[in-house]
This record gives C-alpha cells, sequence and structure tokens, in this order.
C-alpha cells in the first residue's frame, strides 16, 4: 500500500514550477522536485525538522514531516534523463527505455517490470539476461522468445512453458534440451520448418487464438509444486539460489529471510518487501536496498543506510529516527540535528512513548500512505473492489485518462491485422483498448521493434498486458496438499481447487528427463 510502481503522472515541481512526470498524483499532498533538483546542494531537509513531543502519536508527528519536506519525483537512477529513460520508476542504469518499472541495466526495452540486464524487449515480467523477448513471464537468459513462460536458455521459439535448454521449438511444454520440437514432438529441421511455414505470428487474430489454445494444451501437463531452484530450506514460490526463507516469494541469493517478497541479495530479514541488493538485518519495511542494514520500520530508504527507526525516502544516512527524505544525514530526529549524545538518550525515550501507545513495532498506518490502494502494487496482488477499499478506510483513486493530442482516435478492432498493413501515421493516432477503452499511443521505438520481430499491433492498453500477464503467475499464497503422483506432502502455490496437476520436485524432474 506504500509502493506505487506503475502510475505516472503529470504535475508541477515545486521548486521550480516546471511540469515533471511524478508518482504522486497532482492531488496528493505529498511536496515533490525533479530528481535533479532533489538531489541538489541548495535545499536542506534539516529546515524542516520539528522538535519532539512525546504527548502526542510519533505516526502524527512523522506525518507532517511527509506533508511538507519535498519527495523524489521519480524512484530512479540520476543517470535516467541522460540515457533517454525518463518514463521509467524504481528502475535504475537502464538506457533507452519506456516504461519499465522494478528494472535495471536494461537497453532498448518497453512496457515491462522486473526486468534485468537485457535488450530489445517488449512487454515481459520477471526477465532476466534476455533479447529479443515479446510477451514473456519468468524467463531467464533467453533470446528471440515469444509468448512464453517459465523458460531457461531457450531461443528462437515461440509459444513454450517450463522448458530449459531449447531452441527452434513450437507449441510445447515441460521439454529439455529439445530442437525442432512442434506440439512436443520431435521432428526433423525439415519438417519443423515446413510445419512453422503455416503458422501465421503476423496476425493478430490468429496470435491471440493461438494464446487461447496454448493456454488449454499446457494445462494437461503436471506442474512442479514451486518454482524453487538451487534452495535449501525454501518454501514459497520463485527462490532461487537461496537458504533457509520460510513463506518468501521472489527471492535471489537471499539466506534467512522470513515472509519477504521480491529481495534480491539480502541476509536476515523478516516482514520486507523489495528490493534488497547487498542489505542486511531489517525488519518489517518496504524498499530498502543497496548496502543497507539495521533498518527497522522504515520505507524507501536506500543507499548506505543503516540503523534508521522509522524513516522515510532518506538516502546515504544513518542513527536516525523518524525522518523523512534526508541525505547524508546522522542522529537525526523529526528532521532535526542532535549531537551522538542526544540522540542515544532521546530515541529510547521516543520506544518507550511509542509503547506505552501502541505504535511500536507497528509499520506506518495506510492512513499515511500518499496513494491510493489501486495505485499500489497490493492491488496487483490482492485485488479489492473500490466499495471493499473504501469500507476499510483506505484511499482509492478512480482513472481519468486525458485523450492525447492525436489526429484521430480509432478502436484496436479497426487496426490492420498484420504489423506490414500498419502505416507511419499509427504513431499520430491513439487507440482503444479492446478490454477498457482507455486510449494508448505507439511509439516509434514500439513499433519499430514489432517490425523487427514481425508482431502485430497489440490490441490491448499496457496496464491490461501487464494485468494480463500478472495473472500468469500464481498467487502469493502456499496451500498444504499431496504430490499428484507419488503422495508426498507438499507446500505449494497451486490452489488445491485449481485444474493443475501438482507433482513433488522429484516426481516433476522424473517426467521431464
Amino acid at each position: 500500500m506504500w509502493r506505487n510502481e506503475r502510475h505516472l503522472y503529470k504535475r508541477k515541481c515545486e521548486k521550480t514550477g516546471k511540469e515533471i512526470i511524478a508518482i504522486y498524483s497532482p492531488e496528493s499532498p505529498w511536496k515533490v522536485y525533479a530528481s535533479d533538483i532533489w538531489w541538489e546542494d541548495e535545499w536542506n531537509p534539516l529546515e524542516y525538522g520539528k522538535d519532539i513531543d512525546l504527548s502526542g502519536s510519533v505516526f502524527k508527528q512523522i506525518n507532517n514531516i511527509c506533508l511538507k519536506v519535498p519527495h523524489l519525483a521519480l524512484i530512479a537512477s540520476p543517470d535516467t534523463h541522460d540515457n533517454n529513460s525518463d518514463y521509467v520508476n524504481f528502475a535504475g542504469w537502464n538506457k533507452n527505455s519506456y516504461l519499465i518499472f522494478d528494472s535495471d541495466f536494461n537497453e532498448d526495452t518497453l512496457y515491462s517490470n522486473v526486468l534485468k540486464h537485457s535488450k530489445d524487449c517488449m512487454d515481459c515480467s520477471y526477465l532476466h539476461s534476455s533479447q529479443l523477448c515479446y510477451e514473456c513471464v519468468d524467463c531467464f537468459n533467453c533470446y528471440e522468445l515469444r509468448f512464453s513462460q517459465d523458460c531457461t536458455n531457450c531461443h528462437s521459439s515461440a509459444f513454450l512453458r517450463s522448458c530449459i535448454g531449447c531452441k527452434s521449438c513450437f507449441f510445447c511444454s515441460n521439454l529439455a534440451n529439445k530442437e525442432y520440437c512442434f506440439h512436443n514432438e520431435q521432428l526433423s529441421k525439415q519438417d519443423f520448418e515446413a510445419r512453422m511455414k503455416k503458422i501465421d505470428l503476423e496476425s493478430h487474430n490468429k496470435v491471440r487464438k493461438l494464446q487461447e489454445e496454448f493456454h488449454q494444451y499446457t494445462q494437461k501437463f503436471p506442474r512442479k509444486y514451486c518454482s524453487i531452484l538451487q534452495c535449501e530450506n525454501c518454501t514459497g514460490d520463485y527462490i532461487t539460489n537461496a537458504k533457509n526463507c520460510f513463506r518468501c516469494f521472489n527471492i535471489a541469493d537471499g539466506e534467512d529471510l522470513y515472509y519477504c517478497d521480491s529481495l534480491y541479495n539480502a541476509k536476515t530479514c523478516v516482514d520486507v518487501s523489495s528490493f534488497g541488493e547487498n542489505i542486511q538485518r531489517i525488519y518489517n519495511c518496504a524498499t530498502i536496498g543497496h548496502n543497507s542494514f539495521n533498518i527497522l520500520f522504515c520505507y524507501s530508504c536506500v543507499m548506505s543506510t543503516s540503523d534508521l527507526l522509522y524513516c522515510i525516502g532518506c538516502r546515504q544516512s544513518k542513527h536516525c529516527f523518524g525522518c523523512v527524505c534526508l541525505k547524508q544525514a546522522e542522529y537525526c530526529i523529526f528532521n532535526k540535528q542532535y549531537t551522538k549524545e542526544e540522540y542515544e538518550n532521546l530515541v529510547p525515550q521516543l520506544i518507550e512513548h511509542m509503547q506505552n501507545n501502541g505504535e511500536w513495532g507497528e509499520f506506518f498506518p495506510a492512513s499515511m500512505s500518499p496513494f491510493a490502494y489501486n495505485e499500489t502494487v497490493a492491488n496487483e496482488y490482492f485485488p479489492l473492489s473500490k466499495s471493499e477499499v473504501l469500507q476499510k478506510g483506505w484511499k482509492w483513486r478512480d482513472e481519468n485518462d486525458d485523450l492525447p493530442q492525436v489526429e484521430r482516435v480509432i478502436p484496436a478492432s479497426k487496426l490492420p491485422e498484420k504489423i506490414t498493413d500498419i502505416p507511419d501515421d499509427i504513431l499520430n493516432w491513439a487507440v482503444k483498448c479492446e478490454v477498457t477503452d482507455r486510449p494508448f499511443r505507439v511509439v516509434v521505438q514500439e513499433l519499430d521493434l514489432y517490425r523487427r520481430m514481425n508482431l502485430p499491433v497489440p490490441h490491448l492498453h499496457p496496464d491490461e498486458r501487464h494485468r494480463m500477464r500478472i495473472l500468469q503467475r500464481n498467487p502469493r499464497k502456499l496451500w498444504s496438499r499431496q504430490c499428484a503422483k507419488c503422495n508426498k506432502d507438499i507446500w505449494t502455490s497451486y490452489a488445491p481447487d485449481g485444474s493443475a496437476t501438482v507433482y513433488c520436485e522429484e516426481c516433476y524432474l522424473s517426467s521431464v528427463y
């Protein structure tokens, strides 16, 4: 409820008055600076400091600072603008990238999330070290792969599910180290190429039909109970190279983690969501990373931070309590400077006060979040209706898309079927999504990639395409059930009332290899 990854807005920089792109809507009460302005030394977060009030709520005191101190418009590396990647968030060191989120070290990528070290990819989620991939989910080290999921080391293929080391394959599932397979049937190179000539991946309607057929086709194959690789004593899903992780999701290179998600290179953490990169001893936090240690009850504190309590948006700071948007600070409380001795005397008093009023040990309340529930990642994995959100007393924001200044608006159903028939003029059009009616644009870089890969222009808004990719992944939940083959007890992310046939690891591997 605190992490808005994908919703970007136009609003004014509080310092310069210039229009900028921000994750905070124009009606958000939080003040915003453009990223380059925020990092300048011309303003000092300590100017917004407040005296300690041991008679009032600590959360209210922190919230008052949040409403006055300027916040970063986007969470991105400082080189974002220089590398032609202005429309990204929670992203770093990307080049020529557009609308990618929670993604780092990519080049020429668009409309994706959790993309790492990849190039020339579009409409992908959880993709790592790959190139020329389209509509892929949870794939690693792949090349020229399309419409695929849970694949590793695959290339020159389309419509693959749970495949490893496959090339020149089509419409296959649960294969390892295969070549020239069509519908899981082994063919000669000549026969495979002859069949592929009959497949039209350039037509939008035919691709959509193939997607529907492939979904049904893969249902007959057994699924591994969870995606856990090279791990020891771990439960959860999508965990790689980890040890002693309990009920964790989307973890890589982790150790001694409990109830965590989306962490990379993290150790000894409990109840932490995003993102890691060398963090240790973190408790009940969100968005902590880049060499950070001993952080409790904080949000968005990164870049060599340590020994922080109840801080928000701090960078390169340590030994601080209840501070907001500090840079290279130490021994501060409520954005006010103290000596080391004063700090060490006052913090225990604050903790005791919070223990007495019931605030100690709790994360910041939802009422303090600058985002509506449906703006945050929470709504992707735990969706609620507007009425359900409002009933809980949380915020909801109604979408209101401004129609872009274009020559014409065209329903997606009226688009030419094939990319070869799409004119350059589409760059001056707005296309109406077939599902949501939301308008969207096609940008130059995007059109070039469709033509390069011979792909039809999509008929859905980028947000709808993202939603459908996320639905392909299992929920962040675990159920106790038995292996469908050997009856071994397993913890799995496949619900018992679902249609999937679920195997334990041993039975699954024996069925594939």
